[in-house]
């Protein structure tokens, strides 16, 4: 497995890291046996893989826990990452933004004891709030540095301009966004913004929640309380019914021109597509089952020509729903986003 520079932690990070999204017991992606999802992050550990990430949204904490357990006994070597800033009330179905200093160094201590592990590589906070002043939130995440609970801090869906905010605080070491080819908006100001700096950047999401496998057709619809169901991904309708027809027309013409020839799945052209970039750290990607693990590895293994990503990027000016600048500050916070 390709390491890659982590920014400047120091740390070399997998290509291609390990993400829990999937692992939220039953909810967002569908139910999935923790037992099977345990066994999916030792194959990702036996090939390679050294980055785990997680957040306590994941299932109300549910993702964290069967992390912990699958990561017990074989913590040495493995970059854990995990995320705070969203929480709830027990027994709530609902989920709040709350980058308050007694929430973040609440759930700094609720994530260590979930985990199993008495320090986190790399800390999130999973989405910026509009309540809580960004430079009040950041400063509470450098006091967690220094209390020696976490190596390294960062922001997950930040704008560059929230981001700025954080550097008068302290570095930013790594930063998270989505970045897959139905949503490049990171490469307008956030990726040559890490760059500058030097920032690691995790890419979630590269398989467009489940669009570039290749597995949807135009009929395909999603049911509560999958995330998808209301048609929208992180502020681009990509999957309501008129835009995913038309989306799946494109993942066919990827299919057919591109990832046939070379004779690969659409999703391992994907999974390429992203790493062809090199600010991209590393491309977090889901997995169910150690079969998938080495499907996604062989993405991971496989190089683009500039013809190739030529083709990629003229059939992708067919994609529907992809326009639209991100804000991720809005006033009310869904209960799956």
């Amino acid at each position: 497995m390709e390491r890659r520079a982590f920014g400047r932690t120091g740390l070399t990070v997998s290509a291609l890291g390990f993400g829990s999204w999937p692992m939220s017991g039953g909810e967002r992606y569908g139910a999935i046996e923790d037992a099977e999802a345990i066994r999916a992050i030792h194959r990702a550990l036996d090939t390679g893989m050294n980055c785990v990430d997680t957040a306590p949204a994941y299932g109300f904490g549910h993702a964290e826990e069967v992390v912990g357990l699958a990561l017990d006994g074989r913590r040495e070597g493995v970059i854990l990452v995990t995320k705070c800033g969203l929480a709830w009330d027990p027994g709530s179905p609902a989920i709040r933004r709350d980058t308050t200093p007694a929430s973040l160094t609440r759930e700094v201590d609720l994530s260590l004891r979930r985990l199993r592990t008495d320090v986190i590589d790399v800390y999130l906070i999973h989405w910026p709030n509009a309540e809580t002043p960004i430079a009040e939130a950041f400063a509470t995440m450098d006091e967690i540095v220094r209390a020696g609970k976490v190596r390294f801090v960062g922001v997950s869906n930040f704008t560059v301009e929230q981001m700025e905010v954080c550097m008068r605080v302290r570095r930013i070491d790594v930063v998270q966004v989505g970045y897959h080819l139905f949503d490049r908006r990171m490469e307008r100001e956030v990726f040559p913004y890490c760059a500058r700096h030097g920032i690691g950047v995790m890419g979630y999401g590269p398989l467009g929640h489940g669009l570039l496998t290749g597995a949807f057709t135009a009929a395909t619809r999603f049911a509560e309380p999958d995330w998808r169901a209301k048609g929208v991904a992180f502020g681009q309708p990509i999957f309501t019914p008129e835009n995913l027809a038309r989306n799946v027309a494109v993942v066919d013409r990827l299919h057919r021109e591109v990832a046939e020839p070379l004779g690969v799945p659409v999703s391992q052209l994907a999974l390429a597509w992203v790493l062809r970039n090199p600010v991209v750290s590393t491309a977090l990607v889901g997995a169910r089952t150690p079969g998938e693990v080495d499907a996604n590895l062989a993405g991971a293994r496989l190089s683009l020509t500039a013809a190739n990503v030529a083709r990629i990027d003229a059939i992708m000016a067919d994609a529907a729903g992809t326009i639209g600048a991100f804000t991720p500050l809005r006033p009310a916070m869904e209960r799956w986003e």
